[in-house]
């Protein structure tokens, strides 16, 4: 079984979009967090990180539990989510 899936993450605030391989093993809330730690540093320092911020899922509009372990949840490979 693979450990990771490809999802495509959409962020308005700094208007990028940005495929990456998040693993199914973590919470969707650790994800997050290392997600938002790296955009910091993409953007030298002009994405501020948040605890309000959510992954939503673009297709449905539902929020994602950050205290579910991805593979608990309905993302797949070519999920399409948001942050924000």
């Amino acid at each position: 079984m693979n450990n990771k899936i490809l999802v495509e993450l959409e962020i308005p605030i700094i208007e990028r979009n940005f495929d990456l391989n998040i693993p199914v093993n973590k919470k969707v809330g650790t994800v997050k967090r290392l997600i938002e730690e790296e955009l910091v540093e993409l953007t030298e320092h002009a994405y501020v990180i948040s605890e309000a911020t959510n992954f939503y899922s673009k297709d449905t509009g539902d929020i994602y539990d950050v205290n579910k372990t991805v593979r608990d949840t309905d993302l797949k490979n070519g999920s399409r989510i948001i942050l924000i």
